[in-house]
This record gives C-alpha cells, sequence and structure tokens, in this order.
C-alpha cells in the first residue's frame, strides 16, 4: 500500500513521534520518512493494534449503513473507528480496509444532509461533542477519500461550530450559543484546528477567544484545569485536555500550560489504573501533551500506558470502553499508535 502524502498539520496539541524500542531495523520498519524522528513500536504493541483493527473490520461488528456502535453513541463511534484504520496509514477506498472506511465516510456524510450539517446525535445529550469527533474525522480524511460530498459536509458542520461559540468563547452539549465547559471547548478546538488544515476557513478571533476560556478554567492554586471557570475541582482528565488545547493554540511555553503539565506528572500513579475513571477520554491527550513536554517526560510515560491499555485488551481484540467496545478500541488504538504519524492530527 503506498502512503498518501501527509498535510502539514496545525495540531500540535495532538502531534505524536517517538524513537520506541523495537526488533525491526528501520529498513524494514517501511514507517514514513519524516524530520522529527523515527516512529517505532514494540512487537507487542503493533501486534495490539493489528488485532484491534482486525476486530473492527470483522463481519456483524460494523453496521450495515457503514456506522459502528449502537443508536446512542453512533457517530462518536463511527469517527473514532474510523481515525484507528488511518492512523495505521490505511487508506478509504484502497487495501483491504478501504471499502470499510468508505462506508463509515459515507454513513457520515449521510447523517450530515440529512441533518443540515449537524453530525451528532440529536438523542445524545452530549451531541455536539459527537458533531466535534465527527469533523475531526472527516477533516483527518481529506486528501484521501475520493467522495466529494466531503467538503461540502465539512463546510457545513465548521459552520456550525463557529455559531455555537458562546460569548466567553467556548462550548455546551448543543449546537446552540449557550454556555460552555473545558472538554467540549476542547472538542471542538480540536476539530476546528483540523478543519483549517484541511482548508475550511476558521476565522483566527474564534481560536482567541477559545483560548482565553480555556486559560479561565485553570485553578490558580495548583495549576490543574476545572470544567467550568471558578468551578469544581481541577482534575486529570481536564487537566490533559486543556494543556493539549493550549498547546494546539499555540501557548506551548504559556505559564499555563507549563504548570498543567506539572500537574499531570505529580499526579498520583493511580493515572495508570485499569479501572481509572474516563480512562479513555483522559489518556488520549495525556498522552500526547507528555510527548509536546519533551523526550524526557514522553519515554516515561508511554511504556506505562501503553503496559496498560494492552493488559485490558480483550481475546477477540477488542477493548471495553464508556460508551462501547468500538469507543474502546478505537481510542486504545489511537492512544497506543501515537508514534505511527500516519495520521496530520499526530505530526510535530
Amino acid at each position: 500500500m503506498t502512503t498518501p502524502p501527509l498535510r502539514k498539520t496545525l495540531i500540535a496539541a495532538l502531534s505524536a513521534a517517538s524513537l520506541l524500542t523495537a526488533s525491526l531495523p528501520l529498513a524494514q520498519a517501511q514507517e514514513p520518512a519524516q524530520a522529527v524522528g523515527v516512529a517505532r513500536l514494540t512487537p507487542e504493541v503493533r501486534t495490539s493494534i493489528r488485532r484491534g483493527l482486525e476486530y473492527l473490520a470483522k463481519d456483524g461488528v460494523q453496521n450495515p449503513n457503514g456506522s459502528w456502535g449502537g443508536s446512542g453513541n453512533v457517530v462518536a463511534e463511527t469517527s473514532v473507528g474510523l481515525m484507528a484504520f488511518m492512523l495505521k496509514g490505511y487508506v478509504p477506498g484502497r487495501g483491504n480496509y478501504g471499502r470499510i472506511m468508505d462506508k463509515a465516510i459515507s454513513f457520515l456524510i449521510n447523517k450530515g444532509r440529512e441533518q443540515r450539517g449537524f453530525l451528532g446525535t440529536p438523542s445524545n445529550h452530549a451531541g455536539m461533542y459527537e458533531h466535534g469527533l465527527a469533523v475531526l474525522a472527516l477533516s483527518e480524511a481529506w486528501g484521501q477519500s475520493k467522495n466529494p460530498r466531503l467538503k461540502t459536509t465539512l463546510r457545513r458542520a465548521v459552520d456550525i461550530i463557529l455559531r455555537a461559540q458562546n460569548s466567553e468563547g467556548g462550548w455546551r452539549y448543543n449546537p446552540e450559543p449557550s454556555d460552555a465547559d473545558l472538554s467540549m471547548t476542547v472538542m471542538h478546538l480540536v476539530a476546528l484546528n483540523s478543519a483549517r488544515e484541511a482548508g475550511i476557513s476558521v476565522p483566527d478571533v474564534t481560536i482567541e477567544k477559545a483560548t482565553k476560556y480555556v486559560l479561565s478554567c485553570q485553578d490558580e492554586t495548583s495549576g490543574g484545569f476545572r470544567y467550568q471557570p471558578g468551578g469544581g475541582e481541577a482534575g486529570f482528565a481536564r487537566t490533559a485536555a486543556g494543556v493539549m488545547s493550549l498547546i494546539m493554540c499555540g501557548q506551548r511555553r504559556h505559564k499555563a500550560t507549563q504548570r498543567g503539565l506539572a500537574f499531570l506528572k505529580a499526579y498520583p500513579e493511580r493515572k495508570f489504573a485499569k479501572n481509572y475513571p474516563r480512562f479513555h477520554y483522559s489518556h488520549y491527550y495525556a498522552v500526547q501533551a507528555m510527548y509536546q513536554a519533551g523526550e524526557t517526560d514522553f519515554q516515561a510515560w508511554y511504556p506505562k500506558i501503553s503496559a496498560t491499555i494492552l493488559s485490558k485488551q480483550e481475546q477477540d481484540g477488542s477493548w471495553n470502553g464508556a460508551h462501547g467496545k468500538v469507543y474502546g478500541t478505537g481510542f486504545s488504538i489511537l492512544i497506543l499508535g501515537v508514534p505511527y504519524r500516519y495520521l496530520p492530527i499526530y505530526q510535530r
């Protein structure tokens, strides 16, 4: 399979690359050439990712309409499943998984057409979170998919995000400018940056306002991030998301970013436990935050989280997740496969 050229990304927040121990020499690894080092994974991690993708491609796991998962979170699971294949370098319409990926893309596009641009599940109270994940997945498919409707779908979906930003600069559960929270705001910062790299227009002022909102969520005492400004305790998951959103907005050296990184590193080791709350959400952002913190921090962090994820994999190759098996499997692959760097969001 020939890997398509990777577009340069602005999503530094989700970048990843590393020199990891591997038994194969560089000439056999066949990773894409990059200026930031060679991505290499242990045989155990590579086998685990392969088994996870085989599970997602297994007969009966993907729904006939191209989606994955149940009705409650079907858009989220479909988006995460699609990105899991792209992370490994598979291309829509080509190779062993091309048809599966095409079907997933068509499902998301059809959902946007049916709902006037909105990609979330209307019955899901967190529909805007699904919407952001779908925009991210379709943006990352940009330049690879031959579906002529993808660009129109993205433009309409991004317009919904832009219109839904509230006066404080954040987003909430519904596609309207009401209140906001950190988790939803980070999701849409990720989506907007990816869409911008795909060629969709996103005003600078939108990103600037969102950055201010994220900064307002930091707890001045601990350096961690709260769910909303002045409300609730600073937590591991929220801080991982907050730190990454600041990095993606060009605030890598900001004092708030550095204090957030320190909070993550100092957090008790229970953060790596199998049953840690919001496990996949937390570590999806945290593992990438550690790479951005530097090679030393990433090398200290990645072996711990990868060992935990490997231990959680089921016999059939799947992982259980808070919102279903496809959700757990897709996010586990995205966390484990950070060093692959095939997805534009995983570039430095």
